[in-house]
């Protein structure tokens, strides 16, 4: 269930939404868990992030960029200084949106381990969502190193796989993972639609999809399966939007 503080769904535009929206806030509509918003416009930004985080993720897939451990881990130095660790800070003088953007352009200089994949996706969302200038006001010092992330992109976990929507990101747990692999000790994903999520490394597919590669990677004689964890990670999508609002007024001043 939706309720909003200021207005009513019904103020909406249906041509504002695209179809994937529309499912979003039709499934929100229909759930026993209430979803409280002060305003319409709070409502229509998580949606637009939601959206543009499934973008991301699909974008991501088809940049070229290839799956790497923190060893062998590669960035374009134009934009990145590849740390000791196989992270990436961004560099001096380079405009954080910039920077985020050729990930998805030059894919074929990158390689990161899939929890970085996951942070990567959500930084592109909230610079379609947020835009340019408020994005590289509050993302000066990017640092793209496993689940690191910059003070201002907060994730909110959760433990309820029946409230799950687009652009949530989970877990697939693999417990019998290989200890010679340990990169396959599980898989992190973006939710893209009923049932088909996109995690680096292996890829866009279903759940059985994603269970069945893992379980590839288990030790010999492993008896237990893969699984998806009820462990989700979504973003803070009412900090994200008073970024604008701030943004805003800064250039109204």
């Amino acid at each position: 269930m939706i309720e909003i503080a200021q207005g009513n769904l019904n103020q909406i535009p249906p041509r504002m939404l695209t179809d994937l929206e529309k499912k979003m806030l039709l499934r929100k509509q229909s759930s026993p868990v209430t979803y409280w918003y002060p305003s319409l416009d709070a409502l229509v930004f998580e949606l637009k992030m939601r959206s543009h985080t499934v973008q991301a993720a699909k974008d991501l897939y088809a940049s070229g960029v290839s799956f790497g451990t923190f060893s062998n881990s590669r960035c374009n130095e134009a934009y990145w200084y590849r740390t000791p660790n196989g992270g990436f800070r961004l560099r001096q003088g380079v405009l954080p949106s910039v920077a985020i953007r050729d990930i998805f352009t030059n894919g074929s200089k990158y390689a990161f381990e899939c929890a970085g994949a996951i942070i990567i996706v959500f930084y592109k969302a909230v610079l379609e969502t947020i835009g340019d200038a408020a994005f590289n006001r509050y993302f000066q010092n990017l640092y793209l190193y496993s689940w690191e992330t910059d003070q201002d992109l907060q994730l909110i976990p959760s433990y309820n796989l029946n409230e799950t929507y687009y652009g949530d990101a989970l877990y697939f747990k693999n417990p019998d993972y290989d200890r010679e692999t340990p990169e396959w000790q599980g898989e992190n994903v973006i939710m893209l639609d009923d049932n088909l999520y996109y995690g680096h490394g292996i890829g866009m597919g279903s759940s059985q999809d994603m269970i069945m590669q893992l379980n590839k990677a288990r030790m010999p004689g492993a008896m237990q399966s893969a699984y998806l964890d009820d462990f989700v990670l979504t973003p803070d999508f009412e900090r994200l939007r008073s970024m604008t609002i701030r943004e805003g007024e800064a250039v109204g001043r």
